[in-house]
Parts: C-alpha cells; structure tokens; sequence
C-alpha cells in the first residue's frame, strides 16, 4: 500500500546513524523506568514500546524523523535497556502494561494527551491491552508486529508449550542460551529480526555489542527474557473476556498495523485477523522487512503513521 505523504515531508535521515536520544530515570509509582526523549514541547506526544529483548534505542531513527511534528517519548520496559526491574520481579503482561500506564499518565501530565501510541513485538500486545483498557490515554495506536496469539490454547495447557506458538522464539531462546559473544549474538538476532541484515550500519552493531556486553553484567539479564517471554506465553492461556484477540476488538482509537513480509517472530499470515479484530484499523505489508520495520525501514513507517494521523 502507498501513503500519501510525500518523502520530502520528513526531514532525511542522514548518512552516519542518528545518535541514540537522551534519556533519565523517572520515578513512576514505585517503579523506576529509564525515558528517552526527543522533546518538542508543545507538540503532542508520541510513546514507542519496544520489543522482547528490546530497548528505547529500536526506536531511534523513527524518533528523529517524527521529532520536529510530535514530543517523542521511549521508555525501556523494566528489566530491559536502562531500566530498573520491576517490582516483585513481576513479568507478565499486566505488569508491563501497568508500567507503562503509569509512564503514559507522567506524559499526559507533563505534555498532555492523549498520546499517540506506538508499539512492537511484546510491546504490540502491551499496547493492545492498554488501548483497550486505558482508551482515554491513547490518540492513535501504530502496532508493528504486535505479539498477538497464533492459536487459542485449550483449557490447562502448559504455559511453557504456548512457547511454541510464536514463531522463531523458541529458535531465539535456543540461541541466547549458548556460550556466545556479543558479536555473535548481536549479528544473529539482527539476522532473525531483519529481511535483510546487510545494510545495518557497522556502527549501530557496535552499539548492540557494547550495549550487550553492560546488560551481561546485570543480575536480572537473563530472568527478564525468558519471565516476560513466560508471561506473554501465560496472557494466551486465558479466558476469552481476557484474550488480546478480544481486547483488541474493543480498541476505539484509529489503528495502523504494519507487518513485515519476512516476519521470523510473529508471522505475518495473522496479519489479516488482527486487521479484522482492530476495527477499521488499517494494514500495511512491508514485504521486504523483517519484525523490527520501525529499524529495518524507518522512512515508510514514518510515512504510514503520518497518513493516518
């Protein structure tokens, strides 16, 4: 599908790749998340929710082309990027969506609101739930590559099988658990999560690396993969009142549902039942991307969002 904005709209992005924005620690209500900002005062705000393993930085480029039309705001979720780890060492879904709950009503009240709402992967489904409970919080919602369900579990399935349900986790899971360096790993999830790794900038691998590295050192490294991977597999195994699948037929605001056509992660043949349970939400196919298409294509992703707001 084409938008109707025009390139030269956006500022271009230049040659050498964007620095990653400033960020701060923000006390929210007992927890402590670490915020990047591209501030625009005055302008409406913009929240971006990164990924399983994720952090603030995914958003980096698609940040810097929005930053002179919104106020952009990314935190890393607890346990990730710069963040603290969430109370009790609570990792399911609820207790992402809870978090940033709080981070979106510090906006709201720092910047006003509603924001428009942007998330990926986990931060897909953790934007679902909150759209369709917090519907006075959230403008627009933008879900690339949003975790929804693959299958509906039967009643008493083991939350640990529901791992098999998204596809190429469990191949991620497998890898991370290996004695690898930084390099390596950092070149193999670049090389699952894009349709074409080639072009990534040798210096944006050397951030991963060296942002890899510091998290290896921290005590909670491990325990936030695979306990917010167990909790996005338990949010499956739920009552249908409480399905994402259900939730997501109660979002209000106008959606737009970008896929990447070569989608290792959350397979793109869902993409047609996730525009179907949004209503009147709108589906953009990026065949030559991968899971991470605000990374891999940040311009056309800029272009989607812009024509529907």
């Amino acid at each position: 599908m084409t938008s109707e904005i025009d390139d030269r709209e956006l500022p271009p992005l230049p040659e050498a790749p964007v620095p990653v924005w400033p960020g701060e620690l923000v006390e929210l209500g007992g927890r402590t998340l670490f915020v990047r900002r591209a501030a625009h005062p005055g302008a409406e705000p913009a929240v971006f929710v990164h990924g399983l393993g994720g952090a603030s930085t995914n958003w980096t480029d698609l940040m810097y082309l929005l930053r002179d039309r919104y106020d952009c705001w990314a935190p890393d979720l607890p346990g990730f990027g710069r963040s603290d780890p969430p109370p009790a060492g609570d990792y399911s879904l609820d207790s992402h969506v809870r978090a940033v709950v709080r981070m979106l009503e510090h906006v709201v009240d720092e910047a006003g609101g509603p924001v428009h709402l942007f998330g990926n992967s986990l931060g897909g489904a953790v934007s679902t739930r909150l759209a369709a409970t917090r519907p006075d919080l959230v403008r627009t919602l933008t879900l690339i590559s949003p975790a929804l369900p693959v299958l509906r579990p039967r009643r008493g399935t083991d939350p640990r099988l529901l791992l098999l349900m998204l596809p190429g986790v469990s191949r991620m899971v497998t890898r991370a658990a290996r004695n690898q360096s930084a390099q390596q790993r950092v070149q193999e999830v670049i090389e699952l999560c894009y349709a074409d790794p080639a072009p990534v900038p040798s210096d944006r691998i050397a951030e991963a690396v060296e942002e890899l590295e510091r998290r290896r050192g921290l005590p909670w490294f491990d325990t936030a993969l695979m306990a917010s991977l167990r909790g996005l597999a338990r949010s499956y195994c739920v009552p249908r009142s409480r399905s994402l699948w259900t939730e997501a037929a109660t979002v209000t605001a106008p959606t737009l549902l970008i896929w990447g056509g070569h989608d290792q992660l959350v397979s793109v043949s869902i993409a047609p039942r996730a525009q179907s349970a949004f209503r009147g939400s709108r589906l953009v196919v990026l065949h030559d991307s991968g899971h991470v298409a605000q990374m891999e294509h940040p311009v056309r992703v800029a272009r989607e969002f812009l024509a529907l707001v």
